[in-house]
């Protein structure tokens, strides 16, 4: 049997616009509620949230079945994290902080065996061969792979023609926040920040990869899809919880 199919990858490479939410609250039965909702995929954040490695795999068996696809953000590009993620069963993985085509290079080689490329072979332990039961796993995972770099900084604008270059990237994700930092806007709000998200997103679609990024506003969100984003982040579940139980708790101070 071959590695399952990817209907997150198929939904994106048709060109579709998707809609997902970022998982922070690091608790399977939190992702278990999101995935009631209807949002494209769910991102199991493991970068700015405090997910390890059993979380996420919690998170993952807990989104089987249909409904939302998950995603997986590591905190960085490293190796051996992607090994992990990738055995414990994520198909979909966005990797921040990318600013060269080295790097990307480097992250496309982790997702991929040899000889293509270096992820360690021991999938009939894991999740992702179903524990062996997948016999052809090895020659047909990384075609169910979808991996997304996420560009944040002036470094990595500079060299996105080139990261878009890379033989297996299937798209480019925009950081707004990271990128405004980086660039001394005030936030991503500001007209300049957003301009600079805008373009690149145009560039990412002209080169005929996934664009993708992340707003609260519908505005926002509007103007990215017209440059061509189609992986569309647009709620935390973190940020939607706490706005809900502080406008519940003010609505009884009358």
């Amino acid at each position: 049997m071959p590695a399952p199919k990817n209907p997150l990858k198929a939904q994106l490479k048709s060109g579709e616009a998707t809609y997902g939410c970022w998982l922070a609250l690091a608790d399977a039965y939190a992702a278990h509620i999101a995935a009631t909702a209807e949002f494209d995929w769910l991102l199991i954040d493991g970068e700015h949230a405090p997910n390890d490695l059993r979380t996420m795999l919690a998170q993952l068996i807990a989104l089987e079945g249909g409904g939302p696809a998950p995603i997986v953000r590591l905190p960085d590009g490293d190796t051996v994290r992607i090994k992990q993620a990738l055995d414990i069963g994520a198909q979909s993985l966005l990797i921040p902080m990318v600013a060269s085509a080295k790097q990307a290079r480097s992250i496309v080689a982790a997702t991929r065996y040899p000889p293509e490329g270096v992820r360690g072979v021991g999938a009939a332990l894991g999740r992702a061969s179903r524990y062996g039961l997948e016999t052809d796993y090895l020659r047909s995972a990384g075609d169910e792979i979808c991996l997304l770099l996420q560009v944040e900084n002036r470094a990595g604008l500079a060299a996105l023609d080139e990261i878009l270059a890379v033989e297996g990237v299937d798209g480019v994700f925009i950081g707004p926040a990271d990128l405004a930092a980086d660039m001394g806007f005030d936030g991503p709000d500001d007209v300049d920040a957003r301009r600079q998200v805008i373009d690149a997103l145009a560039r990412i679609k002209v080169a005929g990869l996934v664009a993708g990024t992340l707003g609260f506003s519908h505005d926002y969100i509007a103007e990215a899809r017209s440059a061509g984003a189609t992986f569309l982040g647009v709620g935390v579940d973190v940020l939607l919880l706490a706005d809900a139980l502080r406008t519940r708790a003010k609505a009884w101070r009358i």
